[in-house]
């Protein structure tokens, strides 16, 4: 169970704060059943109500700093997957995103730059399907690692970007 003010990872909407535990007073709704008042940090004018004992929705908490770091260090270890049938990739990019695993994340974002990049060389343009979960794949991943890594999520990308350069031994602007 999670306490107030934690901050945890709740599907699309990424990166929230849990600013209050306890019944809500709506219409139609069990006034006493117990949820998890949160806050997403990037859209401060929402608020999500989440049950309490909801066993659906996935929810856990952000990664810490040191995992963040162990992960964008390990980026170039996670592969990218290939399904060949386009209703099974969707349902692949739809598990990855539901799950909030980042890990899963970092796959599809590699599966579709590779999937774009290919179609482009090949003179096609990118399915609209492939753009939609690239953008919220990336969005994901993109908002948790900025939080916990204490940086703007607009300068995420140029991180990663500047961490694989220098592994790779490359300066930037080469």
């Amino acid at each position: 169970m999670f306490q107030k003010n934690d901050m945890v990872i709740y599907g699309s909407q990424s990166v929230c704060e849990v600013v209050n535990i306890g019944t809500l007073s709506m219409a139609m709704i069990d006034k006493k059943k117990q949820y998890y008042t949160l806050r997403p940090i990037y859209q401060r004018d929402s608020v999500v109500y989440v049950p309490v004992d909801s066993e659906r929705p996935v929810m856990r908490p952000v990664i810490t700093k040191e995992e963040a770091q162990k992960l964008v260090k390990n980026i170039p270890n996670i592969k990218a997957a290939w399904i060949e049938k386009e209703v099974e990739r969707e349902q692949e990019y739809k598990k990855a995103i539901s799950s909030c695993d980042p890990e899963k994340l970092i796959m599809i974002i590699k599966t579709l730059y590779n999937r774009r990049k290919a179609r482009i060389e090949d003179g096609k343009k990118v399915t609209v399907i492939d753009e939609r979960y690239f953008k919220m794949a990336e969005k994901q991943l993109h908002e948790e690692l900025a939080f916990a890594l204490g940086i703007p999520r607009e300068e995420i990308a140029d991180y990663i970007s500047g961490y694989m350069h220098k592994k790779s031994g490359k300066k930037s602007g080469d």
